[in-house]
């Protein structure tokens, strides 16, 4: 079952927010108070939808609801992807009675590009343009978890997806350091639960072991999971039985977490 909301619909007569959405997936049989904000990844140009939807019916079979978010992408630049996060958090917990869901149990999920927005979302604290003109202002927009599949997060040269910095960043590029999850990180973080592949070929694995770091730095509760073949963009991996363990493996630990209460 999904059900469709825009995000914006309190800013009138604004074009570029006219095609932010967030849908809502919820699960014949509940199991769980906890839910899955699932934005899909794309380096900022596009949004791949055989991730966020593919994700979204698998967390609904684990029986927990999942929001899959329509976000800006390119031509548009920061600030308008991490508004659009922030909206879409500050939406479900404004909802939470109505989808029955634990606003302490909000956790956001991303591959490649995908995941670095949800890392940024974690991690990034200052205040954005225009952003006390959205509905729910006041809500706390931090995930209270994030899930981060093959994801971007460094801007480190030797390392950096550089196409996604560009499109997210635009004429801002030449800052990317504070866009860079590892450097800005700190003990309000979020728990993580991070997979990647060593064969990475667009996104080096690197950007997984250097996030982990900063987080066991802060002290952060962090799970990875680095499988030792395969490149990128694997989502749910339902062809392959070793790298699709990263599936049982996040069941459990969304078990361990209290999002599934069986």
């Amino acid at each position: 079952m999904c059900e469709k909301f825009h995000l914006y619909e309190n800013i009138k007569n604004n074009s570029n927010l006219s095609d932010v959405y967030i849908s809502v997936y919820q699960p014949l049989i509940k199991v769980g108070n906890g839910c899955v904000v699932i934005f899909a990844g794309g380096g900022y140009a596009e949004r791949c939808h055989y991730e966020d939807v593919s994700y979204a019916n698998y967390i609904v079979s684990l029986g927990i609801t999942a929001f899959v978010v329509d976000y800006r992408v390119c031509p548009n630049h920061f600030p308008d992807q991490l508004l659009d996060a922030r909206t879409a958090v500050r939406f479900v917990r404004k909802n939470c009675d109505k989808f029955k869901i634990d606003p302490n149990k909000v956790a956001v999920m991303g591959s490649s590009a995908g995941a670095h927005l949800c890392a940024l979302l974690s991690t990034y604290r200052d205040g954005i343009e225009k952003e006390e003109l959205t509905e729910n202002y006041n809500i706390d927009y931090i995930p209270s978890a994030q899930i981060l599949c093959y994801p971007v997060i460094s801007s480190n040269d030797e390392i950096i997806h550089e196409d996604s910095y560009k499109n997210l960043l635009g004429d801002l590029f030449s800052q990317k350091d504070k866009f860079s999850p590892e450097l800005i990180a700190d003990n309000k973080t979020p728990r993580a639960f991070i997979w990647h592949t060593s064969e990475d070929s667009l996104v080096n694995v690197i950007n997984s072991y250097v996030y982990a770091k900063k987080l066991k730095e802060e002290g952060v509760s962090t799970e990875l999971h680095v499988f030792p073949y395969g490149d990128h963009g694997m989502n749910l991996s339902n062809d392959d039985a070793y790298v699709g363990q990263w599936k049982n493996l996040l069941e459990n630990w969304l078990r361990y977490n209290k999002y599934l209460s069986v």
